[in-house]
C-alpha cells in the first residue's frame, strides 16, 4: 500500500486556526508533483498541538482532497492505549487508509508493555497500522525482536514500519523477523538511499514537503533500478535533508515552504518557533544547491 516518496505533511495555520483551503491546495500540489502517499498529522504536521476534533478534521481534509489517488496514512499515536484505539476509529471515520502509530512515549513502557499496547490496538483494529519507531522523540524503542513478535501475532494489522532509529542494520533484522513483504519506510531523508539499498521501499519524508518532485523522482529512479540517477538526486537533495533539521522541526521546513509557495502560511504553534537565522541561511543555501530557488 505504501512505497516511494510519502511526505509527512506540514499543517498550515493562519492566526492560530487551521488554514484548510491552503492545506487542500498543498495536498493537490503534492499529488501533482508525484508523491505516492500522504501522512497528515504526524510530528511534522504539529499533531501534538492539535485537539482531537481538529486533528481528524485535518485528516478528513487530506482524504477528501486526495480522493483515492494516493493512500493516506494518518498519524494516530498516543501514550494512552485507550486513546490510541479511539484515534484509529476516528481515522477510519475520517476516511484514512491506515494509521501511523508510535509506541507509548513519556511513560516509557518495557518491551512487554510495548507489545501489549500494540496487541490491544490489534484486537480492536479498525484500520491497518504502520509502526513508527522514533526513539529520539519517544524515548521508547521497539526492539527488532518485539517488532517481529507484534507482526507475527497480527500480520494482517501491522503492515510495516517507519524506521527513524538511524540504525540501518535494523532493516535487515526487521526483514528477517517480520518477513519480506513487511513494508519498511525510512523516517530519515538523509539515509533514505542506504535504507532502500538495505531493503526499504521508500521514505516518509520531511524534505518532500518542499521538493516533492525531486524526492519522488529519487524514489522512482531507485525503484526502476537506475542507481546512478538515484545517487545524483540524493547528492542534490542531501544538503536540504540536513538543513531541515538545523533548528527544531518544522521551523526550517515551514520557512522553506514560504520560499517555494509564497502564499503558504508559515505560522507555527508554540512551543515550536520559527527557524533561527543560521538555520534560514542553511536552508537558503541548500535550496539553491537543489535548484529550487
Amino acid at each position: 500500500m505504501f512505497a516511494g516518496s510519502i511526505p509527512a505533511l506540514v499543517t498550515p495555520f493562519r492566526n492560530g486556526v487551521f488554514a484548510e483551503d491552503e492545506y487542500r491546495a498543498f495536498v493537490e500540489w503534492q499529488i501533482a508533483e508525484g508523491s505516492t502517499g500522504l501522512v497528515p498529522c504526524g510530528t511534522t504536521g504539529e499533531a501534538a498541538t492539535m485537539p482531537t476534533e481538529e486533528h481528524f478534521r485535518v485528516v478528513r481534509a487530506c482524504v477528501e482532497q486526495a480522493a483515492g489517488r494516493v493512500p493516506v496514512l494518518a498519524g494516530a499515536g498516543s501514550n494512552d492505549t485507550r486513546v490510541a484505539i479511539a484515534n484509529v476509529h476516528a481515522a477510519k471515520q475520517a476516511g484514512a487508509d491506515a494509521v501511523l502509530m508510535v509506541p507509548p512515549y513519556y511513560n516509557r513502557p518495557s518491551q512487554e508493555g510495548i507489545f501489549r499496547h500494540f496487541e490491544a490496538i490489534a484486537r480492536d483494529a479498525a484500520l491497518p497500522v504502520v509502526l513508527y519507531n522514533v526513539p529520539g522523540r519517544t524515548v521508547t524503542d521497539i526492539q527488532p525482536t518485539t517488532m517481529a513478535r507484534i507482526v507475527q501475532a497480527f500480520p494482517d494489522i501491522y503492515l510495516g514500519v517507519k524506521d527513524a532509529t538511524g540504525q540501518l542494520g535494523r532493516v535487515s533484522e526487521q526483514r528477517a523477523g517480520c518477513g519480506a513483504v513487511f513494508i519498511q519506510l525510512s523516517g530519515n531523508d538523509e539515509t533514505a538511499l542506504a535504507f532502500n539499498a538495505m531493503g526499504g521501499v521508500g521514505c516518509i519524508s520531511v524534505t518532500a514537503n518542499v521538493a516533492p518532485r525531486l524526492c519522488a523522482d529519487f524514489q522512482a529512479a531507485w525503484g526502476a533500478g537506475d542507481t546512478a540517477r538515484a545517487l545524483e538526486l540524493h547528492d542534490r537533495l542531501y544538503p536540504l535533508h540536513i538543513a531541515m533539521f538545523t533548528d527544531a522541526s518544522p521551523g526550517p521546513v515551514k520557512y522553506a515552504l514560504g520560499k517555494v509557495r509564497p502564499s503558504f502560511p508559515t505560522e507555527l504553534r508554540l512551543p515550536m518557533t520559527e527557524a533561527g537565522e543560521a538555520s534560514r541561511r542553511a536552508v537558503d543555501a541548500a535550496m539553491v544547491h537543489a535548484g529550487l530557488i
